[in-house]
């Protein structure tokens, strides 16, 4: 299946306030797309629905909601139809992880983990998904991880929330197959983004070399999503190292990530909670 026609259709890209998802809705608005900004932070969705009207021919709504709360699925969903806006495109970006050994990571922190980066993205998916097979037409992103192809020690919750995402858009876009509606899974390795300060450590200088662009990232998943596509690894070095982990037993993978994460992250002092 190949490029469809987005220019005039409306776009819901959750996690919207920085990083990936903000550039997720640059390039949606870059191809003429009307652009639904959602996350808690409304003085940055506000600027960045300037920056996009100013510099494209499209409209932007800005809904301010924190995507921890089990009600703000369906509030999303009834303040868009009050609007008359009807989601052609939804991007599940929202997400963040929390870095540490499970026995001391706080209960809280990890509850709102599963909150946003799994039961949230699929009540949404779930809202908007039969809209678009009415209509015959719509585009699904889930934003999955590198992290979702095997277990990552001190990241365990986050790792497991990956890995449900990738394993229910997979599913999910085989059971859309006909309807004129994909679901697409892209999965990102190391990005330039708050991500890593949100779940508690910072990039040593090996880290850093290894980052990809969000702006990067994003173009590559839009054109993915655009295209049809079930899966997408972003970036070649991503995509080596997912396909040779496929190769080796779970125990090696599981070790070889353990590894990675300490060579190329270390803990900050102060890991108060942001999340987008």
């Amino acid at each position: 299946m190949g490029d469809v026609p987005i220019r005039g259709r409306w776009s819901l890209v959750t996690g919207a306030s920085s990083g990936l998802g903000a550039d997720f809705a640059r390039e949606m608005a870059k191809r003429g797309s009307h652009v639904v900004l959602v996350a808690r932070r409304e003085d940055r969705l506000l600027v960045l629905a300037e920056e996009l009207t100013g510099e494209h021919d499209v409209k932007v709504e800005v809904v301010p909601l924190d995507l921890c709360d089990p009600d703000a699925a369906g509030d999303l969903y009834l303040r868009l139809a009050e609007k008359d806006i009807s989601a052609n495109v939804l991007i599940n970006n929202a997400g963040f992880g929390v870095r540490g050994a499970f026995i001391d990571n706080h209960w809280s922190r990890e509850e709102a983990l599963i909150r946003v980066n799994i039961a949230t993205l699929v009540q949404l998916t779930k809202l908007f998904l039969p809209a678009m097979a009415a209509r015959g037409y719509g585009r699904i992103m889930l934003v999955a991880s590198t992290a979702a192809y095997q277990a990552v020690p001190n990241y365990a919750v986050y790792g497991a929330s990956k890995a449900f995402v990738l394993s229910f858009g997979e599913a999910l876009g085989s059971e859309l197959k006909g309807m004129g509606v994909t679901c697409t899974v892209v999965s990102p390795g190391s990005t330039a983004t708050e991500f890593h300060e949100v779940a508690g450590h910072t990039h040593t200088p090996t880290g850093r070399r290894m980052r990809m662009s969000s702006a990067e990232v994003a173009r590559i998943g839009i054109e993915a999503m655009l295209k049809g596509k079930p899966t997408v690894v972003t970036g070649l070095r991503n995509s080596v190292l997912v396909g040779l982990g496929r190769l080796l037993p779970r125990r090696m993978t599981t070790a070889a990530a353990g590894f990675v994460m300490k060579k190329t992250h270390s803990k900050l002092p102060n890991d108060d909670e942001v999340k987008t």
